[in-house]
Order: structure tokens, then C-alpha cells, then sequence
């Protein structure tokens, strides 16, 4: 229920603080004018809170707040005196990134929020600030994320703004947030033990109502149980379902019809007709009734809220990750010393850290010495530890497993991977897509005509039977309340949405889960998508009488002297198919353009373009359908003597497939979906690979426009069209499908704009996410199914008094709890 009119008598007024809602001291006088009217104040810190209110033109606050502040002598910590610290470079690194050349966005974490009013009022007063060009206040989770132009406005402004109308802004601590949770959730529970503990109290008064005969209890006896039941069920009412009229009288408040509202109603209706039973001693006493369906109604609530928090426990896991300190080492190896213990935020680019076995990796950057394995299940999904040797690069949150590593560090703070997934992952939380929207509509209408039905109802029983009227009423009212409407298809989204977080497939946008799940093209991108994006050796040709293990070991033996990719792809596979090292080369010449040649135990050699190889030994065939396939061929030759000579092997490389993308076309193509595969890349290359992969349609030397315009025109024949993308490059593309997946590798992550990203290598976590899209359209479905079903079922039987209200609770509870444990299944679908 609202409190200003609670504050509203002259009485209560100068009992008790106007702003905050204690006690005013006998020697306290602070007073001011609030809508109009003088309003008494307990101390110096409620009159500049409520000043700065009015004065900003948000004394509405005053009127649509639901629940009281803490008082700034509580509210306003000593900390925020030196407000100025915020304005430290140093101390913003861990909560602060760049947006432009001026601008900033910092997360922080807001206190003392109680209800929605509160968000408003945050939301506004900071808003009207200069220089502040956003801010985003999430009630669920109490985060805020505040964007401004550092030419105009401090950080220190802003947190000062916030602390004047009494509410304290700090740097987001995973660990903080976890502690609210808890407190949450203990109040919850306490509200459900007082509920459960006055509801037994109350039947065991009521248990002999109901069995006595006529004539076997007196009258006073029934009044004094009666009496008795009356005083159980106060705290029921007005602590246990406390929740109800606050919810119910806010929704009245902003003139919408929620939820709460046929519960309080039908609460607060047999509450006060069993109130005047037992003071008139007149009707019957529906306390028992009460009790029960108050307790039934907050453990379904309870159960709820459990797996809400279980299912958004992903991104909390994320953003515990990172640890708070590290052993930062001497920028210069040479430099020697010990490793110094600093907090995580004090890194910067450059620094070199120690990372012990059994320590989180505090930053983004690359392996300087050491070997070691890491495990990055939780940022990518897959189980299998990724080994980590000098010159690799390793993500912040991740584990060190077996031995130290010394990394040079590249990003820290809010430009890490993990932030970057972090923010992405609540972007989709803070976006509702259509459907919800939807659900959220059709439920609020719902409430609207099951109010209108439980007043003809009234109406009706009255006329027949003014004894059973109130009950069937508030049977009828509790019942059909549609939180199990409400609930099927968000509690879905958020399930699979933390279900596949755990694969490593990203949700950034409400309505890709649903989007994804309807595709019927999928469209796919070669380089780096389908294919590993890097050169590999993908066949050798031997010739004349060496076999392909000699051919590659000379090869790899002149390759050694180049840094070329192509060096790097043969040194590669020498490392990976030989059992020995290749033998040593001497007088290595490189000519530019063109190849090497050398000395390999007394063979003169020469490789590179079979043209250049040519020119130095005698021309050769090239092996079957090489010179067309579009990959890269390079061919190794032997020179006996001025004029002649042979060619001893052709090598073919190019972007090797991955692992895991003919299964995913396989699964596509069994589920009816079209796959096609839009390249830039050579079209023989581009062939070839549609046709290993039994892609059913392919197109080669596309301009990223060209991709945009082929999915415009699917689109315009009805096509609901996917892209699986890069994520930078094919940013045009991405952004005109109706979903669009990205592989978010390192600093892509940061700037793609895809609908959903792909963290880890391996196609198969896609497929498996596509698969667990479909299924939770099913799972929402069959929640909605349910919903209408057990509503248009349930409503009849209570208009006709075949439901009791206590059973009315367990019914609207169970209902409930059953959508939320099917979309659980969620979690439990094979992959």
C-alpha cells in the first residue's frame, strides 16, 4: 500500500519522519513543503534528500513509492565524502570502459532500491543531470549502468547526485550482489515459516469447528476460538502477505492491473468478512482459508524465485570469475625480482603476471614463458582443458591447471572478453521479446475479465446463497489468477538462455532464442565460420620415387628459414604426421615472391610456386584437378645439375573444415532447414567445400552488400533466415537476417552486434543450441497449454463452489510451480 497517506495526518507527521519514516527527535526541527503541504523531517540529511527532490520536480516520488528509504544517517556512508576517488583513473579501471573519445559507461551496483518508485526516481534525477547520457537501472538485480560525457560531468557528480536523494552507487560486486540474494531469499522463507506456522496454529482451533455436531460446542467456546484464530492469522496477513498489497496497491497506483491484485482482493476480502463474523458473532470465519492459501501462495512464490535465481546463477558465475588480486612481475624479464602482490584493478597493459597453478588468470593477454593447460569451461563450454604454451593468448577467468605461466597482460577490467560477455548477456536480460510481450498482455486482460467474472459471481451467489457468496468469490478471484500465464514463456527464455551460456553459446537478444528456433535458412560463411580460417596442409602429391612422409620432412626442412603462412602450415604438419625432426638445411636463399631453395643433406632443393620450381628442374603434371580447386599449391623440386632436375612432390593448402561442420549441416538438412553458404573466396574453393559438406546451395566472390541482398530476397519469399557469421566482416549481412549467430573470438566479441555468439570452436554447440531452441518453443507451448487448460477448467468448478479457497491456493501455486519445473527440463535436454 502507498505510505504517503499514511504520513498524511498532522499527528503521525510530527510523530515520525516525513522522508524516511523515523522517529523524530524532541529536538529536531526540519521541515519542508512537499506537494503543497509543510512535511516535519527527523534530521538535517531527510530535509537535503527531500529538498533535492522537490527542487528537481520528482516530489511525484512521494506519492508512487510503495515502500520507505534508509535514512541518510544510515544511507550515506562516510566513504562518500571523498567521492573524488571515483574520478581516479586508477580506481575506474575494473568498472569503467570507453565508449568514445569522451564518453564513459561505469556499472555500478545502487543500494537501498525498495520498490519500483525507486527505480523512477534514480532513473530521472540522474537522467536530468548534464552531461549524463544514460542510465539503466535493472530493479531485479539492482545494477545500474550510467553513461556520460566526461567533458561536461565527473564521475564524482553523479555519485553525489545519487547519495543527495538517499541512495548509495558503488562499483558492482559480484559478491555483494550474491549477499542480497541470500537476504532475499531469507526473508522469502521467513514469510513462508509465519505463513506455514500460523496456518497449523489456526486449523488446529478450526479442526473442531468442523467435526463438533450441533449442540456439542457452546457459543462462547466458538467465539473464543474464533478470537483466537483472529489474532494467529494478524501476522499471516499483514507480514506474510505483505507482498500482495504492496504489489496490489502499486499496480492500482500506475493504473495497470497486475497479478497481485486478485490476490490481495480476495486476501484482503475474506480477512476482513471473518474480521466482522467474529466481532458481530454473526456469518462464518474463513481464517483457516486464509492461512492456507497465504502459505500455498508464497511456497509457490518461494519455489519460483529458487529457480529464477538458479537460472540466472550463470552470469553471477561469470562475474565472479576474475579474482581481486595478482603477482604482478617486472615489466622487463631481465629485470629479475620478486612478484609483487597487487590488486587485479592496478594492472595495465604491458605488466607481466604470475600465474601459479590453481590461480585464475587475472586478464586478457598472451603466454611469455611457460607451459600449461587452462580450463575455460565456464567461458566456453567445452570440458577438455586448452593447452597454453608461449605465444598463446588466454582469457581473464580462466583456470590455470598444471603449471606457472607468466603472461603479458593485454586488457584488464571492463575491456576483457569476460566483461565483454558479461555486458552482452545483459543486454538480452535487459531486452522482453515480442512474445513475452504478448504473454505479459494477454495476462493482464485476463486479470481484467476474472475480475469482472468474480464480481457477477458475487452477484450471483448472493442472490442464491449469501452464506457460500464470499468463499466461492474468493475462490473464483485466487484460482484463475494467470501467474502460470505470465510465467510460461519468460521462465523458458531464461532457463535455455543460462542453459546455453553453460555450452558456450551466448544469448544477447531477447527474441533470438525464438527467432532461431523458427529459421528455416540458415546461411553460412566460409572463412572462419565453416572452416578454420587458417592455412593447413590438406594434401601432398608425391612424385618420381619419394613417398609424402620424405617429401614433407625436405619441405619442412627449407621451411624452417620462412615465417610465411604457408611456412608455418608445412612446419605445423611436419610437427603433427613425423616421428623425427627434419634434417637440417644450409644455404638457405629466399626469393621473394617466389620460394626457397637450399641444401638438405647434399640435395639441392627449391620450393614455392610449382612455375618458380619449373624454371629450376623440369616442368611436371599437376595432379589431377589441383590447378582449378582455388587452393594454394606449392610444389618441391630437386635439381641434379644445370638443366635438369625433377619435381619431387606438390603440397595443396587451404582453410582446413572444421571438425564439426558437416554434422551440423547433416542435423540442419534432417530438420528440414535449408543451408546455404555465401563466400567472398574463390567460387571453385567455395564449391568444393559446399560439396563436402552437402551444402544445398553455394555462391563464391560475394561482396558483403551481395550477401545482404541474396537474404533480402529470401526474406521477401517468406524465408525466416539465420546468418552464422564472423561477427565484424559480415556485419551487413548479420544485421539484415532475422537472427544472427556470430563466433566471438577475442576483441570481435566486443564489437559484434549478433544476435547470439558462438564462444567456443566447436560447431557442435550450435547445433546443440538450435536443437534446445526448438525444444523450449515446445517446453513454452506446452506451459501455455497448460496455463489456458487449468484456467478454463479451474474457473467453472469455482464459480460453481466446487473449489475451496484454501484449495484455490494450492491450485494457483501447483499451476505455477508446474510451468516453472517443465522449463527446468530445459536444462536437462541432451544436447
Amino acid at each position: 500500500m502507498s505510505l504517503a497517506p499514511a504520513f498524511a495526518s498532522a499527528a503521525q507527521a510530527e510523530a515520525r519522519c516525513y522522508h524516511c519514516g523515523l522517529d523524530i527527535p524532541d529536538d529536531a526541527d526540519f521541515s519542508v513543503v512537499i506537494n503543497g503541504e509543510p512535511r516535519a523531517l527527523c534530521c538535517a540529511g531527510c530535509q537535503a534528500v527531500a529538498e533535492a527532490i522537490v527542487a528537481n520536480g520528482l516530489a511525484g516520488y512521494y506519492v508512487t513509492r510503495d515502500a520507505l528509504p534508509e535514512s541518510p544517517r544510515e544511507a550515506v556512508p562516510a566513504a562518500l565524502e571523498q567521492l573524488a576517488l571515483f574520478d581516479h583513473a586508477e580506481f575506474q579501471k575494473s568498472f569503467v570502459r570507453d565508449l568514445g573519445e569522451h564518453e564513459r559507461e561505469a556499472s555500478l551496483m545502487l543500494e537501498g532500491i525498495t520498490c519500483a518508485a525507486c527505480v523512477w526516481l534514480n532513473e530521472r534525477h540522474v537522467g536530468q543531470l548534464p552531461g549524463v547520457t544514460g542510465i539503466d537501472v535493472n530493479y531485479a538485480t539492482r545494477r545500474a549502468r550510467v553513461r556520460w560525457d566526461t567533458m561536461r560531468i565527473k564521475l564524482s557528480d553523479i555519485l553525489a547526485a545519487i547519495a543527495a536523494i538517499g541512495y548509495r552507487a558503488h562499483p558492482y560486486d559480484a559478491s555483494r550482489y550474491e549477499e542480497l540474494a541470500r537476504r532475499e531469499r531469507r526473508e522469502a522463507l521467513w514469510r513462508v515459516w509465519v505463513a506455514g506456522f500460523g496456518m497449523m496454529q489456526v486449523m488446529m482451533y478450526a479442526i473442531p469447528v468442523y467435526l463438533a455436531n450441533a449442540g456439542e460446542m457452546t457459543k462462547d467456546i466458538e467465539t473464543l476460538i474464533r478470537w483466537a484464530s483472529l489474532l494467529l492469522t494478524l501476522p499471516v496477513v499483514f507480514y506474510s502477505a505483505a507482498p500482495f498489497f504492496r504489489g496490489a496497491w502499486r499496480d492500482v497506483k500506475f493504473r495497470r492491473v497486475g497479478m497481485d491484485v486478485p490476490v490481495a482482493l480476495g486476501i484482503g476480502a475474506a480477512f476482513l468478512a471473518s474480521v466482522w463474523a467474529t466481532v458481530t458473532r454473526t456469518g462464518e470465519v474463513y481464517f483457516d482459508s486464509v492461512a492456507m492459501f497465504v502459505f500455498f501462495l508464497l511456497g509457490g512464490r518461494y519455489l519460483e524465485m529458487t529457480a529464477r535465481q538458479k537460472a540466472i546463477s550463470v552470469g553471477e558465475a561469470l562475474a565472479k570469475l576474475m579474482p581481486a588480486f595478482c603477482q604482478r612481475l617486472p615489466r622487463k624479464a631481465e629485470a629479475g625480482g620478486e612478484a609483487e602482490q597487487i590488486m587485479v584493478s592496478e594492472l595495465e597493459a604491458g605488466d607481466r603476471v604470475l600465474v601459479r597453478p590453481g590461480d585464475v588468470i587475472p586478464c586478457d593477454g598472451a603466454v611469455e614463458e611457460g607451459v600449461s593447460n587452462a580450463d575455460e569451461s565456464l567461458l566456453t563450454g567445452e570440458s577438455q582443458p586448452v593447452r597454453k604454451q608461449v605465444g598463446d593468448t588466454v582469457t581473464g577467468g580462466s583456470l590455470n591447471m598444471e603449471s606457472p605461466l607468466v603472461v603479458r597482460v593485454s586488457a584488464v577490467g571492463e575491456q576483457t572478453r569476460l566483461s565483454a560477455i558479461i555486458r552482452l548477456m545483459e543486454r538480452a536480460a535487459a531486452e522482453k521479446p515480442g512474445i513475452v510481450v504478448l504473454a505479459d498482455k494477454v495476462a493482464q486482460r485476463f486479470v481484467l475479465v476474472l475480475l469482472a467474472v468474480a464480481f457477477f459471481t458475487a452477484i450471483a451467489w448472493y442472490g442464491v446463497d449469501g452464506g457460500r457468496a464470499l468463499w466461492i468469490t474468493v475462490s473464483v478471484l485466487v484460482v484463475s489468477c494467470p501467474c502460470a500465464l505470465a510465467l510460461a514463456t519468460p521462465i523458458a527464455l531464461t532457463v535455455a538462455s543460462g542453459a546455453l551460456a553453460k555450452e558456450g553459446l551466448l544469448v544477447t537478444r531477447g527474441h533470438a532464442l525464438e527467432t532461431l528456433a523458427r529459421a528455416t535458412h540458415f546461411v553460412f560463411d566460409k572463412t572462419g565460420t565453416l572452416t578454420t580460417g587458417k592455412l593447413r596442409l590438406l594434401d601432398i602429391a608425391p612424385l618420381s620415387a619419394a613417398d609424402a612422409e620424405t617429401a614433407l620432412a625436405l619441405a619442412a626442412s627449407l621451411e624452417v628459414w620462412s615465417e610465411h603462412p604457408l611456412a608455418r602450415a608445412l612446419r605445423q604438419a611436419a610437427e603433427e604426421r613425423l616421428a623425427d625432426a627434419p634434417p637440417p638445411a644450409e644455404r638457405v636463399i629466399a626469393e621473394t615472391g617466389q620460394g626457397l631453395r637450399g641444401k638438405v643433406a647434399g640435395r639441392e632443393l627449391y620450393i614455392g610456386r610449382p612455375d618458380y620450381v619449373f624454371d629450376h628442374t623440369i616442368a611436371a603434371r599437376w595432379p589431377e584437378g589441383w590447378r582449378t580447386a582455388g587452393d594454394t599449391v606449392l610444389a618441391l623440386g630437386e635439381s641434379v645439375q644445370a638443366g635438369d632436375g625433377r619435381v619431387l612432390a606438390f603440397f595443396r593448402l587451404g582453410d582446413a573444415l572444421r571438425p564439426d561442420a558437416a554434422a551440423l549441416i547433416r542435423d540442419l538438412k534432417a530438420a528440414g532447414r535449408q543451408t546455404l553458404l555465401m563466400s567472398g573466396d574463390a567460387a571453385p574453393v567455395v564449391t568444393r567445400v559446399a560439396a563436402e559438406l552437402g551444402v544445398d546451395a553455394a555462391e563464391g566472390e560475394m561482396s558483403p552488400q551481395n550477401k545482404r541482398d541474396a537474404v533480402s530476397r529470401l526474406q521477401a519469399m517468406g524465408a525466416v533466415v539465420a546468418m552464422v557469421g564472423d561477427g565484424v566482416n559480415d556485419a551487413p549481412v548479420l544485421a539484415q537476417a532475422q537472427v544472427s549467430i556470430a563466433m566471438g573470438s577475442g576483441a570481435q566479441l566486443a564489437r559484434t552486434q549478433a544476435d547470439l555468439v558462438l564462444l567456443s570452436e566447436n560447431l557442435g554447440r550450435l547445433a546443440s543450441g538450435i536443437r534446445k531452441s526448438r525444444f523450449t518453443l515446445v517446453i513454452i507451448r506446452q506451459n501455455l497449454v497448460w496455463a489456458f487448460i487449468y484456467n478454463l477448467l479451474a474457473l467453472p468448478l469455482a464459480i460453481a463452489g466446487h473449489v475451496t479457497p484454501w484449495a484455490a491456493g494450492i491450485g494457483m501455486s501447483a499451476s505455477s510451480l508446474l510451468v516453472v519445473l517443465n522449463a527446468l527440463r530445459i536444462q536437462k535436454k541432451e544436447s
